[in-house]
């Protein structure tokens, strides 16, 4: 007995030293293991069509890299134009004042007046609007940096995950053959059933997410093109990037709205407000959790809540993590309440 209590408790404190040593790669880890999980369907085919393992290993990283930096690459080489462009802009616009606040500002409801009062105390003199935006500038500052930092972070666990994810299509098969007898000897007879449910729901979530996020990019695009917002097709390719994150193409189609109120082109403005918050916001919320529920069969509310969820609680990770984890536990919690019956396609109860 004491013995048996002795190897346990090494076991355990091998356990812990190897999650405190792969702690640093868990994001990179698990990023390598839901890409290579979710292609390996086409992996399987350059296999079957004669190519090597290594060779066809080393072919998926290569379309994956491609895949994500070539629009990162775009977006960042047309960025800096812009961003030059938009700080000349805003210098001769400090330099010559602001304009006085459009008519249509004062017949906004409740908060119209205010606001024009206050635009054209900032057009007689621009220094009171500087010093009204100097307090928030050191938290403008540490946001920027900040971001910076987690897009750096986000490189680096990029570039760790395609490295290990092409181990892990070169040893695919011996790792599922693995992890399918550690969960028979955890699970038991149940484990037939839990890896369905999980390989539906790795699979409907991505692809609903890169789904949801070409319909978004698309959507964008049409919107940017009909308000004549200048290079429509890279914004609509930054959209469709950033349609993966919660925020998603706001961040694109809403600085262009108001770009085309600085501008002037009021008409078109309010044209591409509306056009964003129905057309492209709207069905963002629709898109995405219907996309992932018919591949995962997962009920639509679980989905919604696993995406938002998994998104506030783990980051872009956690968008994929969310709805695996609630199927995972519908599917247990149901296995309970039926008492250990099996059905012969589980999944299909849980999309009713």
């Amino acid at each position: 007995m004491a013995e048996r209590m002795l190897m346990l408790l090494l076991l355990g404190v091998l356990v812990l030293g190897c999650i405190y040593v792969l702690y640093p790669f868990f994001s990179a880890i698990l990023w390598a293991a839901i890409l290579v999980f979710a292609s390996w369907p086409l992996f399987q085919r350059l296999r079957r069509a004669g190519l090597p393992r290594a060779l066809a290993a080393l072919i998926m990283v290569l379309v994956a890299t491609v895949l994500v930096l070539l629009p990162i690459a775009i977006a960042v080489r047309g960025g800096t134009k812009d961003v030059n462009h938009l700080r000349l802009a805003i210098q001769l616009a400090l330099q010559d004042g602001l304009p006085a606040a459009p008519a249509w500002l004062e017949t906004v409801p409740l908060a119209g007046g205010a606001l024009s009062d206050l635009w054209n105390g900032w057009a007689a003199d621009i220094n009171a609007m500087v010093a009204f935006f100097r307090p928030y500038f050191g938290m403008m500052i540490e946001a920027g940096v900040r971001a910076l930092l987690d897009v750096a972070h986000g490189v680096v666990d990029f570039g760790f995950a395609l490295f290990i994810s092409f181990f892990f299509y070169y040893h695919g098969e011996w790792i599922g053959g693995w992890l399918t007898r550690l969960l028979r000897r955890v699970a038991g007879r149940q484990a037939g059933r839990l890896g369905q449910v999980i390989g539906q729901t790795v699979r409907g979530t991505v692809y609903g997410i890169l789904g949801n996020a070409v319909i978004q990019g698309l959507l964008t695009f049409g919107g940017l093109w009909l308000a004549n917002v200048p290079r429509a097709p890279l914004l609509g390719l930054v959209a469709g990037f950033l349609a993966m994150l919660p925020i998603g193409a706001p961040l694109v189609w809403v600085p262009a709205m108001l770009w085309l109120l600085g501008t002037g082109a009021t008409g078109r403005a309010i044209f591409l407000a509306l056009y964003g918050l129905i057309v492209v916001t709207g069905p963002d919320h629709v898109i995405r959790p219907y996309f992932i529920a018919r591949g995962a069969r997962l009920p639509f509310l679980p989905t919604v809540l696993g995406v938002i969820g998994g998104a506030l609680g783990f980051g872009l990770l956690g968008v994929f993590l969310g709805p695996v984890l609630l199927g995972i536990g519908l599917s247990l919690a149901r296995e309970f309440a039926d008492g250990g019956e099996t059905a012969t396609n589980p999944a299909e109860p849980l999309a009713r």
